[in-house]
């Protein structure tokens, strides 16, 4: 009954969840690097699937290269767990002109074996686990900057 009560109250707000299935008409640029890929395919999919370039808005990301540090040393000074990190700017325009602009980063700890195929799983998976971190960031402020945006300001 609560639940009732609470989605009536809600339904005259004018509140509009940010992910409502309101498919938006942004097109990804592309991303250089593999991971550079694997976001980009992740921010389509956030978006509601692949756009063409002339698309009301573009979003152009740059996403540098992982970086990776020691986080853990066994006691005979043998690296156990490193973590990756990484960087992406990136732009938002509404034809010509930039209405955003953002930095954002992700990283994701992973247990580093000296077992070469497990080491490379557990890297990949790190960056992997990363990207989807930095679609979900920005994502999200990609999409609360063109909901928000008023296409009359376009010029």
């Amino acid at each position: 009954m609560k639940k009732i009560i609470a989605l009536f109250l809600l339904s005259g707000c004018g509140f509009t969840p940010m992910f409502s299935g309101n498919d938006t008409d942004i097109y990804v640029d592309k991303i250089n690097g593999i991971s550079g890929v694997e976001l980009r395919n992740a921010l389509n999919a956030k978006f509601g699937g692949a756009r063409t370039p002339d698309a009301t808005y573009k979003l152009v990301v740059r996403l540098a290269s992982p970086e990776r540090t020691y986080k853990g040393l066994d006691t005979t000074g043998t690296a156990t767990w490193q973590a990756i990190k990484l960087n992406a700017s990136y732009d938002i325009y509404a034809g010509d002109k930039i209405i955003a602009s953002g930095n954002e980063t992700a990283s994701e700890s992973y247990t580093f074996v000296s077992y070469l195929v497990a080491a490379n799983a557990s890297y990949n998976n790190a960056v992997q686990n990363a990207v989807s971190v930095l679609a979900d960031k920005i994502s999200a402020r990609t999409i609360a900057t063109t909901q928000g945006y008023d296409m009359t300001d376009k010029k």
